[in-house]
């Protein structure tokens, strides 16, 4: 009997730190969102927003997590790497194309958590995240329809490399999630300010406003998210974490429908309104 009670008490606990765990990424989905209103505040170029960004975060980040040194295994230098490659590559992506299909093809890396995480992370794939991803995926060709081309076709192939590092964002921080995942988002983000400093350095100039809105994306919209997220993937598999940051493109809207007065197409909305149904229904559903 006292097994029985016991079991079903762990049962809970684990429920409730999923429900936790899934509300926590689905905040830092939101809080990423804002990425695109605040870079088009800023008057830099793209390189220069995103190295500064990955500075500001850095700082921020080891101040919340004080990491201690990680063990040197392949998965946390792969994490590593694939989170300053995916935030490279995106705005890369974004200068070489345009910024629907950076977006489009970066988030079709959940195929890529889809088929991989059985695989690394032993992670049973449930039908109703297969169900749930598929419907999302299909909302957000409906939200981007009109707006993907084939134009950029060289922007269009590193938004297709940049797909590879978000699944290994997803499926490194999920493995390291007792090990390195704190440290990688502290580190990935001083790789990813390194790699482009070179190029977005030289010759800065940074007015005042300018710089609190870097100061935002910094701490905002990369520290406080991926503090979230680490600490969400600890009791959430991999393809539901990437299915509910999938939020993300979806929510981008909302802060230029609020802060600028755009609004967006009938068939974006009706394709945001079926991801965020799907995204929905997955978290309203038991593990």
């Amino acid at each position: 009997m006292d097994d029985t009670h016991e079991g079903a008490g762990r049962a809970e606990h684990s429920e409730r730190a999923g429900r936790a765990g899934r509300w926590m990424i689905i905040a830092a989905a939101i809080l990423w969102s804002t990425g695109g209103i605040g870079i088009k505040a800023v008057a830099n170029g793209p390189l220069e927003v995103a190295c500064l960004r990955s500075v500001v975060a850095a700082i921020a980040l080891f101040a919340i997590f004080r990491p201690r040194i990680p063990r040197l295994t392949p998965a946390f230098f792969v994490t590593l790497v694939s989170y300053a490659g995916c935030l490279t590559c995106f705005v890369t992506a974004t200068k070489w194309t345009t910024a629907a299909n950076a977006i489009f093809i970066q988030y079709s890396g959940i195929v890529w958590v889809i088929l991989m995480s059985p695989r690394l992370l032993g992670e049973k794939l449930r039908g109703r995240d297969l169900v749930a991803a598929v419907v999302a995926f299909g909302g957000m060709a409906l939200f981007f329809a009109g707006e993907v081309d084939a134009r950029g076709m060289a922007g269009n192939l590193v938004a297709l490399l940049s797909s590879l590092f978000f699944a290994g964002i997803y499926l490194g921080l999920r493995r390291e999630r007792d090990n390195g995942a704190e440290a990688a988002v502290c580190w990935g983000n001083v790789l990813a300010a390194a790699a482009l400093a070179p190029f977005a350095l030289p010759g800065i100039q940074v007015d005042m406003k300018s710089a609190a809105v870097l100061f935002f994306l910094g701490v905002f919209q990369i520290a406080v998210p991926y503090a979230l997220f680490v600490r969400g993937i600890k009791s959430v598999p991999a393809v539901q974490a990437s299915l509910l940051g999938m939020l993300e493109p979806v929510t981008n809207p909302v802060w230029v429908l609020l802060l600028l007065g755009e609004r967006p197409s009938p068939q974006a909305i009706a394709g945001g309104l079926i991801v965020l149904a799907a995204v929905g229904w997955r978290t309203a559903s038991k593990a």
